[in-house]
């Protein structure tokens, strides 16, 4: 009967992680579908690129709370370490393939989705509620100097690793943290696969003082010839 009832917990996750917000959001803030907008993914960076700050703040917030939440409910019926550390990979791979935003293309079945940053943070909070202080921070650090969304997005599990296996090694924390860490680095590189083709060919867009830069010195590039 446990069994079911952490299998069943499972699938709640992924349904809940499934929850298309940054659609939702923009749909009520512009009446688009961020689906056909830039990367066409639902997460809080696409979001932001279609409806503005707060849509992007409010969606990233709400899919934060789908890892969570997860883990919240995993605890809360007693399920054991694996369980309360695959219920926020569960929600990941909701928010990466939704059941909710099915599409047939070329006779294939699609599931869309995001990338899975916030539910990554999420699901790290779930786990231990101070590494949101610690990913939050060092994230938007390597946003501010890199300049890379997508890099920025891998660095939620990457760091995440890291302060599971420093408060493992300490035995403060079990190992199955640390899985959840590299397990959820592996679908958010998998989602980003097109990103990082952009990034090892140079074409990845820049954001934040870096982008901005970039555009000053292209205005101030000299011109040759007639």
């Amino acid at each position: 009967m446990q069994i079911l009832l952490e299998l069943g917990l499972l699938l709640v996750a992924y349904i809940l992680g499934s929850i298309p917000f940054g659609l939702l959001i923009v749909k009520w803030r512009t009446g688009k579908d961020i689906r056909v907008i830039e990367s066409g993914r639902t997460g809080g960076t696409n979001a932001m690129r279609a409806a503005g700050a707060s849509a992007g703040l409010l969606t990233a917030i709400l899919d934060m709370l789908k890892g969570a939440v997860a883990v919240w409910l995993a605890r809360a019926v007693g399920a054991n370490v694996w369980i309360c550390t695959l219920a926020p990979i569960a929600s990941v791979l909701g928010h990466n393939y939704s059941i909710f935003l099915i599409e047939r293309s070329n006779g294939h079945i699609r599931l869309r989705g995001g990338a899975g940053g916030a539910p990554t943070v999420g699901g790290a909070f779930g786990l231990w509620p101070p590494s949101i202080l610690i990913i939050v921070p060092l994230g938007f650090l390597v946003w501010w100097g890199i300049g890379y969304a997508s890099l920025t997005t891998m660095s939620a599990a990457l760091i995440a690793i890291a302060v599971f296996a420093v408060r493992a090694s300490l035995g403060l924390s079990p190992w199955h943290y640390v899985i959840f860490g590299i397990i959820a680095e592996f679908l958010l590189m998998w989602a980003l696969r097109p990103n990082i083709k952009r990034l090892l060919n140079g074409t990845e867009r820049l954001h934040g003082w870096r982008a901005k830069r970039q555009q000053t010195n292209k205005g101030h590039m000299p011109i040759v010839g007639k």
